[in-house]
C-alpha cells in the first residue's frame, strides 16, 4: 500500500508507509525555505548590526537555517515566526561575539609567545635572517601570524588548522596564502641579497 505526502498530487510523491521520514524530510525543506524567503533579509539586517561584516553575518545566517533544517521541530513552539528567528539570530551573535573575544585573546597571546621565536644563530647572516623573519612576522595581521605559525611550525593541515581556531577551511587556507605572499614580499630583498 502507498500513500501521499499531504498536500501532493503527483504520483511520483506516494511513498510506502516506511518511507514517512522522506515526506517530512521533503516537508521540511519546503519549509525551510519558506522561513528563508520571508525572513533572511530582516535577519541579515539584525546580524549585520552584531557584526558589521557581511562575510560574519552571511556565516551566521547559514548556522541558523542550518541548525533549523536539523530540527526543525524547533519552530512548533513558536507563536510568532519572525520574533523567534530574531532570537535565534541574537543568540547565534552573542555566541558568535564570545567566539571571536576568544579567538582575539587566542591570536595575542600566540603573538607575545612568538615574539623571539628563533634562537639564536652563531652564522651572523643567519642571525640577520631570522631577525629580519621575525620582524616579517610581527608586521603580518595576528589572525595571517597565527595561522602561519601553525603551518609552518607546528605542521598542522589546514583542516587541523581550522578546528583549531573554529575558522572555516577556506578561511584558515587564505589567511596562510595572504600571509605567505606577504612574508614573501617583505623577505625577498633579503633573500636576494644573501644569494
Amino acid at each position: 500500500m502507498t500513500e501521499r505526502c499531504p498536500g501532493t498530487d503527483n504520483e511520483s510523491d506516494r511513498q510506502s508507509p516506511r518511507s514517512g521520514a522522506s515526506c517530512s524530510r521533503n516537508m521540511a525543506a519546503s519549509e525551510i525555505e519558506r522561513l528563508y524567503d520571508e525572513h533572511a533579509s530582516a535577519l541579515f539586517a539584525f546580524l549585520l548590526n552584531f557584526t558589521r561584516d557581511e562575510a560574519d553575518t552571511r556565516d551566521l545566517l547559514q548556522e541558523i537555517f542550518r541548525r533549523l533544517a536539523t530540527r526543525p521541530s524547533l519552530l512548533d513552539a513558536a507563536r510568532d515566526e519572525r520574533a523567534f528567528l530574531l532570537r535565534l539570530a541574537h543568540n547565534a551573535a552573542v555566541d558568535w561575539v564570545r567566539r571571536r573575544d576568544t579567538r582575539t585573546r587566542a591570536v595575542d597571546r600566540l603573538a607575545t609567545e612568538s615574539e623571539g621565536l628563533f634562537a639564536p644563530a652563531g652564522d651572523p647572516d643567519d642571525a640577520g635572517f631570522r631577525r629580519e623573519l621575525d620582524a616579517a612576522l610581527a608586521e603580518l595581521p595576528a589572525d595571517q601570524r597565527m595561522v602561519v605559525h601553525l603551518k609552518l611550525w607546528e605542521g598542522l593541515t589546514f583542516e587541523a588548522i581550522s578546528q583549531t581556531l573554529d575558522i572555516p577551511l577556506n578561511t584558515a587556507a587564505s589567511r596562510y596564502r595572504y600571509g605567505l605572499d606577504k612574508l614573501r614580499a617583505r623577505l625577498r630583498p633579503l633573500y636576494e641579497e644573501i644569494r
